[in-house]
């Protein structure tokens, strides 16, 4: 038997489309991403957390020359934001990322698997969808409103 999986998505051609909150996590997920250690690689990726509380937390890829031990910025960000607010709901997650060097044409970047995995992790934990925007300095931007969007055949505690 076959079936299909629909994921339903947005898009904005820019920034300019986004509400004032959406706006505020594209500019820190990109202040981040500037930030980025990525000497290896030249990927640099931010990522700005929007919690229940109203506040705002963002990180960004960190590499080390013993690959792989370095962690991309969605993990350094959700994992840092869990460490210090275990109890509190993530309700948006920006990650904007890129080569180091912009080039307009580079499209929206989504979450690799491994982040992906993680995502789900907390989305399932705190049993509230988790909104995911991802893109590059073009400043186009893809909005999922749940990580299992990404990830619809997903890992968790309920196999163990």
């Amino acid at each position: 038997m076959k079936k299909d999986i629909q994921i339903s998505y947005e898009y904005f051609k820019n920034s300019s489309e986004l509400s004032d909150i959406e706006k505020q996590l594209f500019e820190r997920a990109k202040e981040a991403r500037a930030k980025a250690y990525a000497p290896y690689s030249q990927f640099f990726v931010g990522c700005a957390v929007l919690l229940e509380n109203g506040e705002i937390y963002s990180g960004n890829n960190q590499e080390n020359a013993a690959f792989p031990s370095g962690l991309c910025a969605e993990r350094t960000t959700l994992f840092w934001v869990a460490a210090n607010f275990p109890d509190v709901k993530v309700k948006k997650i920006f990650v904007v990322g890129g080569p180091k060097e912009f080039h307009e044409k580079n499209p929206p970047i989504p979450p690799c698997g491994a982040c992906r995995q993680s995502l789900i992790e907390y989305e399932t934990k705190q049993n509230e969808n988790i909104d995911l925007y991802f893109s590059s300095m073009n400043e186009e931007v893809v909005k999922v409103h749940a990580v299992k969007d990404l990830l619809p055949f997903y890992f968790d505690a309920t196999f163990l």
